[in-house]
């Protein structure tokens, strides 16, 4: 796991004490496209079931994630692949 990738980690455990984290990267996959980085690290797909996004719109959820990772988001992540979900929701 990359350094980019464990920031992503901590801070979404710190920020939303997740049942279930899942991050994936997929930089891989836009080698050669705009916003792609030597390396790697710039494009992830996230997956998080968690207590704090119940009763919230998905625009809400995504804020919540965006507010979390500004830093990686002004910085090395070009773009993340969301799927947030309060335990319980079907996927």
């Amino acid at each position: 796991m990359g350094h980019v990738q464990q920031a992503i980690r901590s801070k979404l455990e710190a920020a939303l004490v997740p049942d279930l984290l899942e991050i994936a990267d997929d930089s891989d996959l836009h080698s050669g496209h705009s916003g792609a980085r030597e390396g790697g690290e710039s494009h992830f797909t996230v997956r998080i079931v968690a207590e704090a996004f119940r009763g919230l719109s998905r625009v809400q959820r995504h804020r919540l994630v965006s507010s979390a990772l500004a830093e990686e988001l002004s910085g090395p992540v070009h773009a993340l692949s969301l799927t947030l979900r309060a335990p319980g929701e079907p996927d």
